[in-house]
């Protein structure tokens, strides 16, 4: 990528075009095979079919007695089914009981049903073989291991298959159990585990570095000096890149000194798929962003080096994008107000977050709502505006949260959506419905 002319020169970009540009040059990381805890929060590459039926055997779901239909029917407390208790059948049990007419078999919840035996009765329904009325629960064996022979009074019937979990009804031998591109959270990883995979072949999460500039800034925790803040943007944007999906680390503030800036980042290409600085990109006289990376490049590797460009967009009129190191590791050159920086991440790094991934959708959704307001609101012409706002999905409606100001950071805290103004709006009035990206 070649570097951008002067400022004086240099065309305006659209959002679109912008995004399109990154997205062209994100490529999915390359497939490995992990463990399936390592591989939480990474996307399948391989369609997953099942080897073997959930549950692979008929089971019961309750703890109680395995018996013959026609030996419980009609049973009542009145007219209990009296039956001799054959043994005991615990879930891992390796099923060697037969059950046959006027009996029946202690059985836990999970264990197989054993062959002969056409349904289960409750505990509940019975007297848990101690001769008197029903019972809450089952004796526990070590307590009373006589409790798996004698006889039991059932007095409820049951119908063919009652509290049985047939063999196959969670899921079928043959069938696809997960699609390729499924992010693998908590419960994929359970079904990926009971069928009995190890491990799976995934794209890996990717890992963003997340750096901010600027000599005024301040650790939280530490004093404030004259003239100094404390760095928020640094914190924002790695806390967005690991709720993106991303494994992200925080580099402290580097000072406005080029040098210093280009060391830092080639010491972290090591361990970046993503770069991402924030402030120092504008036009002023201690940009050091731009004056550090606006000419790097290889000559000879075509597409390295990082572009700046103006975006008709506000917040986030500044903006900058390349490829750096031996890798050509993708960075991301993001304005420094915090509210520019945010508006930015959601823009487009968090798209090239899940390009990376190897998600087809890497933008959020977007829906329409009206906007609440008591006034009209004014946007830029010419400008794309987003206005942080707050979402109410049942009514379909939103209102804006704090001023336009690029710098309100307290404000983009009580936010939960943007709310996108078109470049050809210089007015919305009250009722009008809009884009709105819901951030949740």
């Amino acid at each position: 990528m070649s570097s951008s002319t002067t400022d004086q020169a240099a065309p305006v970009w659209s959002v679109t075009e912008h995004l399109e540009d990154i997205l062209a040059t994100v490529q999915p990381l390359e497939p490995i095979e992990l463990q399936l805890l390592d591989a939480q929060g990474c996307v399948l590459v391989d369609e997953v079919t099942v080897p073997l039926s959930l549950p692979p055997f008929d089971n019961s779901s309750m703890d109680g007695y395995a018996v013959r239909v026609a030996d419980v029917e009609g049973a009542s407390e009145e007219f209990p089914a009296v039956l001799d208790v054959i043994g005991d059948v615990a879930a891992g049990s390796p099923g060697d009981l037969t059950v046959g007419a006027g009996q029946a078999a202690r059985i836990m919840t999970g264990a197989p049903l054993p062959p002969g035996a056409e349904a289960v009765v409750p505990v509940e329904w019975t007297d848990g073989g101690l001769g008197a009325g029903p019972v809450g629960s089952m004796t526990p064996h070590s307590a009373s291991p006589q409790g798996a022979s004698g006889e039991v009074r059932v007095h409820r019937p049951a119908g063919a298959r009652a509290h049985v979990r047939a063999q196959g009804s969670d899921v079928q031998a043959g069938e696809q159990a997960l699609a390729a591109g499924t992010v693998l959270g908590p419960s994929q990883i359970a079904l990926l585990a009971a069928i009995g995979r190890a491990s799976v072949r995934v794209r890996p999460r990717p890992r963003v570095v997340v750096m901010s500039t600027g000599s005024e800034l301040t650790q939280p925790g530490e004093e404030l000096g004259k003239g100094q803040i404390y760095d928020s943007n640094s914190f924002a944007l790695t806390a967005a890149a690991r709720d993106a999906g991303a494994i992200a680390y925080r580099v402290g503030a580097v000072a406005d000194d080029a040098e210093t800036l280009r060391s830092t980042i080639e010491d972290q290409l090591i361990r970046a798929d993503l770069l991402v600085t924030t402030g120092g990109v504008s036009v002023g006289a201690y940009d050091v962003v731009k004056e550090a990376l606006e000419h790097l490049g290889d000559e000879d590797e075509p597409g390295s080096g990082i572009e700046f460009r103006k975006l008709a967009m506000q917040p986030g009129k500044p903006q900058g994008f390349g490829a750096i190191g031996p890798d050509h590791t993708p960075l991301l050159a993001l304005p420094g107000n915090p509210v520019s920086s945010y508006v930015s991440f959601e823009l487009f790094v968090r798209p090239a977050i899940r390009a990376l991934m190897g998600l087809d959708e890497v933008n959020r959704p977007t829906v329409r709502a009206a906007l609440r307001c008591d006034e009209p609101l004014s946007s830029p012409k010419g400008k794309r505006q987003y206005l942080r706002g707050s979402y109410d999905a049942e009514a379909g409606a939103v209102r804006p949260v704090g001023g336009a100001g690029s710098h309100l950071i307290a404000a983009l805290a009580q936010a939960d959506a943007l709310i996108v103004v078109p470049e050809d709006t210089t007015e919305v009035t009250p009722g009008t419905e809009l884009d709105v990206i819901p951030l949740g």
